[in-house]
């Protein structure tokens, strides 16, 4: 009888410790410590990706899921909406690219990150039909040539190049059209059996897979296949479940197919080996009107896609690997023994303290400080004056509270971890102004007395304030981490008066950040979105910041998506579970780069009544590692 060897062609090995490589798949060992035989098996999933920057649905996507690319779609507010944006994919999070010359929605696209292909898909004004191609080179989109003709909600080789793309059927009407790039213009290539438009496609020009979709009459969704072999089209097996408005990614003999109308928003998810379907896990997410890219069966990336017609910034992500992914998350962790926003915050993820703030916006304004030890908060000693919309700065658990609830506010409280003293005044009154360092050494920025916002600056010794150099702009309700001498404030409202002085992209709340030295202050990166009342913690290499408010964002999206800046730029990460400003407490510390782990605790949640919330949330940053099972002996 053949013996393991000869079957699998490799010995079971003999080892102190387990195998720490992807090698070890089909590989059988003895651990000789825990005296159990391992071995590592391949699993499959779905989980969740980091948010993207913009709501979007009928958009479209190339690339990979480590290097992925959205472009394009339904945007904010009501559909339907054409934008121009552009944003790249790291593998956890999303930055901003060039955005495109036309507005496109309804569009398909294929290709790389630093080489995709836009084409198709409907216009400004009135929504017009689209014959537009445009290329991209990693950061920024020229012109392409015109399709031969002009549709959308039409389908694409997703694995096929810039050079070499392939685009079919699609609408108005249920189109059989083929086409083929060469990189300059399209030409005709054969036609599809089944007309069809909303749906989805993979493979390349010589090798292309259509999928599902929509035809009439009588109007139904489909279960149609058909492959591609560069000149024809062959009808081959069904996918399982009837399905339009579908995403699709990889090759005609590994292939994806995942969410559409079924004939509701799915979260189904199905595999092509090129012969034959077969279910894979849902995604935790149902939606429609999406866009998936990836370059094989064994992964890919969702992204967007509705309900609502407008669209989300969800992602997921698809692994069939001998590795367990964690995406980064945020879990709920104790609440606070009282709901407040405005609060100081200080402290570390297992040592926090919150001080003052503002209970049932505006109803009082508490006294009481808490602190958590990592699992549950308990009530500190009273802060001497119920003071709100303040401020705090620590790396510890002892804590500093400046300004409050007033234009002439010049309170400063000093926490030691058990009691609140009063330390020295402000020389200006203000409050809604950002605290960063230590409490020896603290930088209290920007604020506003009423009415205007301020730019000035003042620096703590531990027991008094002197003036700093100001702000370049006015700016109240930031975002800050970092220390005295090397400190970041982010976001905000940004300038004197309505409207803030900030981008026309960042809508009604600002962006832009600004870096402090000690002395002097210089323009730093800006955000990818914009807000107030938001929360940071970190130092000026190692960063999380959630924006806060951003009314122009519909349905409160701008305060649940996470940034993680690297002292270069800001890229989305883990949505939080719950939507927050109103100057939520973050901890990490400020004054300490964050790794693995943060908490947000208190602020103003549009979900809750009321709308202040004791909630606490933590953060866990993603980790990969093999999937080692342990083989029975018994």
């Amino acid at each position: 009888m053949s013996d393991y060897k000869n079957i699998i062609g490799k010995t079971i090995k003999l080892v102190s410790s387990n195998l720490d490589n992807t090698q070890a798949e089909g590989q059988i060992w003895y651990n000789s410590t825990d005296g159990k035989f391992r071995d590592v098996i391949v699993s499959e999933a779905w989980s969740s990706g980091g948010n993207m920057i913009n709501t979007r649905a009928y958009h479209a996507s190339a690339g990979s899921v480590t290097s992925g690319l959205v472009f394009g779609g339904s945007g904010v507010s009501t559909y339907p909406n054409p934008i121009t944006l552009t944003e790249e994919y790291n593998g956890s999070g999303f930055a901003a690219g060039g955005a495109m010359n036309v507005a496109l929605a309804g569009l398909n696209g294929s290709g790389t990150q630093t080489a995709a292909l836009a084409f198709g898909g409907f216009k400004p004004p009135s929504n017009t039909t689209a014959d537009n191609t445009e290329e991209y080179n990693g950061s920024s989109w020229t012109a392409g040539g015109a399709l031969g003709t002009g549709r959308f909600f039409l389908a694409s080789g997703k694995s096929a190049t810039q050079t070499a793309g392939l685009a079919f059927g699609g609408n108005p009407g249920y189109k059989t059209n083929t086409e083929e790039y060469d990189g300059s213009s399209w030409t005709a290539g054969g036609a599809l059996n089944q007309g069809r438009n909303q749906f989805d496609g993979a493979g390349t020009q010589t090798a292309g897979l259509a999928i599902g979709g929509q035809h009439s009459p009588p109007f139904r969704q489909l279960t149609d296949v058909e492959e591609y072999d560069g000149s024809s089209w062959t009808s081959v097996t069904g996918i399982p479940t009837a399905t339009e408005d579908n995403s699709a990614s990889g090759l005609q003999t590994a292939a994806l197919n995942y969410g559409g109308s079924a004939p509701s928003a799915t979260a189904n998810s199905f595999v092509y080996n090129g012969s034959t379907w077969a279910s894979t896990p849902s995604m935790a997410n149902a939606r429609q009107n999406g866009a998936g890219t990836g370059t094989g069966s064994s992964s890919a990336l969702a992204t967007g896609g509705g309900p609502p017609s407008n669209g989300r910034q969800i992602t997921e992500e698809y692994n069939k690997s001998a590795n367990v992914i964690t995406a980064s998350a945020w879990a709920s962790g104790g609440n606070m023994t009282e709901a407040k926003s405005n609060v100081a915050d200080g402290g570390t993820v297992t040592a926090a303290v919150a001080g003052a703030g503002q209970k049932n916006n505006p109803d009082s304004t508490p006294t009481a400080s808490n602190e958590y030890d990592g699992t549950s908060w308990t009530a500190g000693n009273a802060v001497p004056a119920g003071y709100s919309s303040v401020t705090g700065a620590t790396g510890t658990q002892t804590a500093l509270i400046t300004g409050g609830k007033g234009s002439g506010d010049t309170g400063t409280f000093e926490y030691d971890g058990t009691n609140w003293t009063a330390g020295g005044a402000l020389g200006t009154g203000r409050y809604q102004g950002k605290n960063l360092g230590t409490q020896t050494a603290a930088v209290y920025c920007g604020g506003r007395v009423s009415p205007p916002t301020l730019n000035n600056v003042e620096e703590y010794n531990g027991s008094s304030w002197t003036a700093g150099t100001g702000m370049p702009i006015a700016i109240r309700n930031s975002g800050g981490y970092g220390i005295q001498t090397a400190g970041t404030v982010v976001s905000g409202f940004q300038g004197p008066s309505s409207p803030p002085v900030s981008p026309a992209s960042s809508a009604s709340r600002g962006v832009l950040g600004f870096d402090y030295d000690g002395t002097n202050w210089t323009t730093g990166t800006s955000s990818l979105i914009g807000g107030q009342g938001g929360g940071a913690a970190g130092t000026q290499t190692v960063a999380i910041f959630m924006a806060g408010e951003n009314p122009s964002i519909s349905a409160g999206s701008s305060i649940n998506t996470s940034q993680r800046y690297d002292g270069t730029s800001y890229t989305t990460d883990a949505a939080l579970a719950r939507t927050r400003a109103t100057n939520f407490g973050i901890t990490s510390s400020r004054t300490a780069a964050v790794g693995n782990a943060a908490a947000v605790f208190g602020g103003t949640d549009p979900a809750a009544t009321p709308n202040d919330t004791a909630a606490t949330e933590e953060y866990s940053v993603g980790t990969t590692a093999l999937n080692i099972k342990v083989i029975s002996t018994s």
